[in-house]
């Protein structure tokens, strides 16, 4: 399926590829999550997302927050998709978003009661899964793209 810009764009955007490169990104965030507990818990000994006596690889929230990484890359496909779509600039809006969103992320484990060492560990581990996101997605929306039929 080809979505076509509503704005008179010059460009369309496969769907099917941009839905399957935001797909591998979502495996790649997930990962990085699941890559990060087992370094902070397994190297460092910090806990982060579960208590220390859950050991390296935790309880079930371990993959229960690879899961809320993955999903956090599908809905930032469909914001990258919606803003191909429908406004002018959207790789410079995307941008904006999903460097706020990641900044939201990274600051968030500082207003809980945790540890300070979790709360950084955990700040840090969403700050990689927030810029492997915003750098990965605008590269597989630009190969989704291909100029329109009839040379405009």
């Amino acid at each position: 399926m080809t979505v076509q810009p509503t704005q008179g764009g010059a460009k369309a955007v496969a769907a099917g590829r941009l839905w399957a490169g935001g797909l591998a990104t979502a495996v790649i965030a997930g990962l990085i999550a699941v890559a990060g507990i087992l370094l902070a818990r397994g190297v460092f000994d910090v806990p982060v997302l579960a208590p220390e006596g859950e050991g390296t690889w935790g309880d079930a929230d371990t993959w229960t927050y690879a899961l809320y990484c993955g999903l956090a890359a599908l809905v930032a496909t469909g914001l990258l998709q919606l803003l191909l779509i429908s406004t002018p600039r959207p790789f410079q809006f995307f941008g904006w978003i999903i460097s706020l969103a990641t900044a939201v992320a990274a600051l968030a484990p500082f207003a809980t009661n945790g540890s300070t060492s979790s709360k950084v560990a955990t700040g840090l581990i969403n700050l990689v899964v927030g810029i492997a996101i915003g750098a990965l997605l605008p590269g597989v929306a630009r190969a989704a793209m291909r100029a329109r039929a009839g040379g405009r």
